[in-house]
Order: structure tokens, then sequence, then C-alpha cells
């Protein structure tokens, strides 16, 4: 089946998505994946070649040439590296129409640029970010699971956008337990792994050292891990998490479930920052993202690279595919 085209958002317009969304054209218009831009091209430097599109179908034979761009108009002029809120509508738009088209079946997946969670905020935005939205579009609100995937590890955090001393309050066994089970399916069906291992992070220093250091792994995570061995999943633990990210540890399993934000996402920016890409999983569509922010402090510099997008747009090309051969050849 051919690859169908992604669509890619605008992301904050006065951050470096511009300047990264032109970096990974000009990288990957020889090889793909084809992917158009969502935004308003008065954004885009005059020197890119550009080319409006009516429909995202178009990008497939504008790719190699020009950046394909659906266009969205901003409400006001943007001043690289000074965020306004004037133009969050647009910002918004674009994510809602990228995931039209993928939910439509235009589109093979959305690859979002990175969106500043304050700006959007002050103009009345209700979500704590890109995740908590994609999922409401999607009509999936509370399944949503991200996972952070690099060559090098791929995180999953039960816990995501909220306070430290909250993630403790609201982990559960069975938040456990359905966080898992969607990391197991998307490593089935996305990631085209036959049979996944998920290594499981305690919460407590030492894994809670029998009790001594806390009693959340006897009593919680321990009776999630036996439920989840109960589907059928092969998923262990829970394991130190000052070991359980060495070299000679990630070896043994394909995703690791995390108990709160910051225990995934500091071990995955440690070893691959550049590589590393932002995965909605629990979602009827593909959805990727660059790990990294808006940068408005070096928005026009010159200084952005476009690796991390790069890897972005690439793993969603990927995951899509991957998707497809699973729905064609499993009942589901």
């Amino acid at each position: 089946m051919k690859q169908l085209p992604l669509a890619l958002t605008m992301g904050d317009p006065a951050g470096i998505g511009p300047e990264i969304t032109v970096g990974a054209w000009k990288r990957l218009r020889g090889e793909g994946p084809v992917f158009a831009w969502l935004g308003d091209p008065a954004c885009l430097p005059p020197s890119v070649p550009t080319q409006e599109i009516e429909t995202i179908e178009e990008a497939s034979s504008v790719f190699s040439r020009a950046l394909p761009v659906l266009p969205l108009q901003l409400s006001v002029p943007v001043r690289t590296g000074e965020p306004d809120s004037e133009n969050a509508q647009t910002v918004v738009d674009s994510i809602a129409r990228a995931v039209g088209l993928a939910r439509a079946g235009a589109a093979g997946g959305v690859v979002t640029n990175p969106i500043s969670k304050a700006v959007l905020r002050r103009a009345g935005f209700p979500h704590p970010g890109h995740t908590e939205f994609l999922a409401e579009l999607c009509g999936v609100s509370g399944r949503e699971v991200m996972m952070l995937a690099s060559p090098m590890l791929r995180v999953v955090p039960v816990t995501i956008h909220v306070s430290l001393r909250q993630a403790l309050d609201t982990l559960s066994e069975d938040m456990i337990v359905e966080v898992g089970v969607t990391t197991a399916l998307a490593l089935k069906r996305d990631f085209g792994i036959v049979e996944p291992r998920i290594a499981v992070a305690g919460l407590n220093p030492h894994a809670g050292e029998e009790g001594l250091m806390g009693r959340e792994e006897i009593e919680m995570i321990e009776p999630a891990i036996a439920r989840l061995r109960a589907q059928g999943i092969n998923v262990f633990g829970p394991l130190p998490p000052d070991t359980m990210f060495t070299d000679a540890a990630r070896e043994k399993y394909d995703a690791a479930l995390c108990m709160y934000h910051d225990q995934a996402l500091i071990p995955i920016k440690t070893l691959d920052m550049a590589n590393g890409v932002n995965v909605t999983l629990g979602l009827p569509i593909i959805r990727t993202s660059p790990d990294h922010g808006t940068a408005f402090d070096i928005a026009g510099t010159g200084k952005a690279e476009p690796d991390s997008l790069v890897a972005a747009l690439r793993l969603a090309g990927l995951l899509s595919d991957n998707r497809q051969d699973y729905i064609e050849g499993t009942s589901i």
C-alpha cells in the first residue's frame, strides 16, 4: 500500500517550528516520508520553495521540489521569539485539522510541532498539553498514553502532566494495568514487536527494599504486574529505577513503564535527546512529535536543529506502515 502523506502541524509560529520544518523538508525531500505543513506561509523564509495545496493528497506530487503547505492564516504578524496569544486559535486549528485528516484516512498520521502551553492557556485553551487535546479530538479522553521513544530506549510514564505530589496521590493499580495494556498493544501493532517485553519501574528508592522504603511496590505495583501477566503480557519488575536504565539492563526490555513523568523522561533525554520522539499511544491515529519545546530563545538565530523533528516524521511513517500491516493481517 502506498504510504499516505503525514500532516505536520504549525506549532507556535514564534518558536523554532517553522525553521525546523524547513530543515526537515530539506533533509527528507529525497527519501521521505512525505508530509504537508499546516500553517501560515508567511512564517516561512521566502527563499524556501513552497507550494500551497488544497488537499493533502497533492503533497506527494509536490514534495520533491517544494514544501507542501495547507494554508492557515494567523491573526497577527509573527515576531520571531515573541509568542502572541492572539495567534493561539490558529495554532489550535492546525492541530484540529491535522487530526481530522488522519481520522478521515487522508493522512497517514499527525506530527506536531512544539506549542507553548502557557501561551495557549492565556487564550483560554483548557488542556494541559497536546496529548490530552488529541485524545479529546479522537474521542478517547482518559485513554491516552505518552511514550518517549528513541533507538536507545522507550519509556512510558503512568502519570504525566501533574505535579509530583499529585502523581503520588493519583497513581493506582488500575492505572498501571491500563497503561501496561495500552503499551503492550502499541508495541505489537505500531512498533511491530511480536512478543514485547515491558520492564516496570519501582516508585521508591531500591524499589521499596521489601517495604523498608515504601510499600507501594508491594501493595500496588506488584499486584498490577500480576494482573498484566495474567493477560499474557510479558512484564517484569518492579525494578530499582536507579539501575534499570544501564546499557546491560536496557537490552532486556522493549519499553520501560515508569511511575511518573521525570522518572521516564530524564533517562531518555540524557541518553538520546536529539533522536527522542514523543508518541501518543491509545489513539485511533498515529501521532508523534519532537522531544523538545518551542525554544523561543534561539528562534530565528539559525541554531535550531531539525534532528528530533526528522526522527518524529520518520517514526510516524514507520508506525503508520506497521499499523496498516497489523490491521490487514489481524482481526480487531
